[in-house]
C-alpha cells in the first residue's frame, strides 16, 4: 500500500469511528454493571444516576448485578467487554484501588484496563464506637487502646474492604497493632460493635450516619479533609493530629479500556449535568454521601493517586487475601 492509499485508509477509519460515536447509543440498551448486591451504597449510587442519565442519552440503561470478591468479579467482567459504550460499571474504592493489590497476582490492572469517565461522589469514612465508650474522640480512643494493648480489636465489613484498610491505616498511623476482626458485610460488623465484641469500626457515612444520628453509635472522627456537614461537631482526623489516617471513598463511572474519545467525552459531559441537578445532590446528601464530580482526566488522576496510597499500605503492612 503506497502512502496515498495509506492516508486514505486512515481517513476512512477515522470517519467510521466518528460515525459510530455519533450514532451511539442508538443501537441497543446500555448495560450498567454493579459489583454488589441490591440495597447497598453502590447500588444506591447506580440507581440515583440511572434514570436521569438514560434520559440524557436517550437510551435505556439496564442494571446488571455481578456481586462477589469485593467487587472484583464485576470489574474483571468489564475488562472482557467491548469498548463500544454499551457496557459500563459503577466503580468504587475497593475493587479499583484496594482489592487487586491484596492478590498474589492481580486479576486486572486498575490503571490500564479501564477508561475512567467521571467521578460521581466522594465521602469521608466515620470512626465509630459504642455510645458508652469512655473516649470522646479518636485521639482519646487511641490512648485508650494503647493502655489496653492486646485486648482491643476493630471490625470490618470483610478482609480487603475499605473498612479493613482504614483500620490498618489507623494501626500504621498510630503505631498500634489493634486486631482485625472481619465480618461478611457492614451490618454484622455493626451488630457486634453494638454488642461489645469489637471496639471500633471505620465505615462509610452512608452506612453509619443513621446509627450515629439515632444515638446507637458514637462518632469519634471523620477521615476526610473537612468535617461532615451532617456531623458538624465531629472532628476530622487531621484536627486530632492523626492526619496520616486521612482518606475518602469514591464512586464513579468506568468503561473498558479503549473507549472512543468521543463517547468518553459525551458520557462525561452528560454525567456532569446529571450530578448538577439539585434533586440528585439532595438524594446523595440524604444518604450521607457528597456529590463530587470530576471529569474523565481528573478522575483517572485521582484513582491513580488512590491506588498508589493503598498499594503502599498493603505492601508495608504485608497484607494479602488468603
Amino acid at each position: 500500500m503506497n502512502l496515498k492509499h495509506w492516508a486514505a485508509a486512515l481517513a476512512l477509519a477515522g470517519t467510521a469511528t466518528l460515525a459510530f460515536a455519533q450514532a451511539w447509543p442508538a443501537a441497543k440498551p446500555i448495560r450498567l454493571i454493579v459489583g454488589y448486591p441490591p440495597g447497598g451504597g453502590i447500588d444506591f449510587a447506580a440507581r440515583t444516576v440511572q434514570v436521569p442519565l438514560q434520559e440524557a442519552l436517550g437510551q435505556q440503561i439496564v442494571m446488571d448485578y455481578k456481586p462477589g470478591a469485593s467487587g472484583m468479579i464485576a470489574a474483571t467482567e468489564l475488562t472482557r467487554a467491548a469498548p463500544d459504550g454499551y457496557t459500563l460499571l459503577l466503580a468504587n474504592t475497593g475493587p479499583f484501588a484496594i482489592a487487586p493489590y491484596l492478590q498474589a497476582k492481580k486479576p486486572y490492572d486498575p490503571l490500564t484496563q479501564f477508561t475512567y469517565i467521571g467521578q460521581i461522589s466522594q465521602g469521608s469514612y466515620i470512626a465509630v464506637t459504642r455510645p458508652d465508650h469512655p473516649a470522646k474522640d479518636l485521639k482519646d480512643w487511641v490512648q485508650w487502646a494503647r493502655a489496653n494493648t492486646g485486648k482491643v480489636n476493630f471490625a470490618s465489613g470483610g478482609t480487603g474492604t475499605s473498612t479493613h484498610l482504614n483500620g490498618e491505616l489507623m494501626n500504621q498511623a498510630t503505631g498500634l497493632n489493634v486486631t482485625h476482626v472481619p465480618y461478611k458485610g457492614s451490618a454484622p460488623a455493626i451488630q457486634d460493635l453494638l454488642g461489645g465484641q469489637t471496639q471500633l469500626l471505620i465505615d462509610a457515612g452512608s452506612v453509619l450516619l443513621p446509627q450515629v444520628k439515632g444515638g446507637k453509635l458514637k462518632a469519634l472522627a471523620v477521615t476526610g479533609p473537612q468535617r461532615d456537614p451532617q456531623l458538624p461537631d465531629v472532628p476530622t482526623v487531621r484536627e486530632l493530629g492523626l492526619g496520616a489516617m486521612e482518606s475518602v471513598g469514591f464512586q464513579g463511572l468506568v468503561a473498558p479500556a479503549g473507549l472512543p474519545q468521543a463517547i468518553t467525552d459525551r458520557l462525561s459531559a452528560e454525567l456532569a449535568k446529571v450530578l448538577a441537578q439539585p434533586e440528585v445532590k439532595a438524594k446523595f446528601a440524604g444518604a450521607g454521601a457528597e456529590v463530587h464530580p470530576l471529569g474523565a482526566a481528573e478522575f483517572a488522576d485521582f484513582v491513580k493517586a488512590d491506588n498508589e496510597k493503598w498499594a503502599r499500605l498493603i505492601r508495608e503492612r504485608k497484607l494479602q487475601l488468603d
